[in-house]
């Protein structure tokens, strides 16, 4: 029962802390444009992809980011 308790409080101390990664980011592109805005969305859908795709490999989750970066750019544009 110990181990669940842990796992329970790295899980609680995992979403507070994407939960402040994500607030702080947030504040960070107040003054981007809208295409800047674009490729940051899609560096990091790109990013989560690329993991996923890939089952968690660096390379996949960069070269996800890269695609997903040229295409949130070239959106709108």
């Amino acid at each position: 029962m110990k181990y669940l308790t842990c796992n329970k409080a790295l899980h609680n101390y995992a979403v507070a802390a994407v939960a402040s990664a994500v607030l702080l980011g947030m504040g960070g592109c107040s003054g981007m444009s809208t295409q800047d805005k674009n490729t940051a969305v899609g560096a990091g859908a790109g990013a989560v992809g690329g993991a996923v795709l890939t089952g968690g490999s660096t390379i996949g989750t960069a070269a996800g980011a890269v695609i997903g970066g040229v295409i949130g750019h070239e959106v709108e544009k």
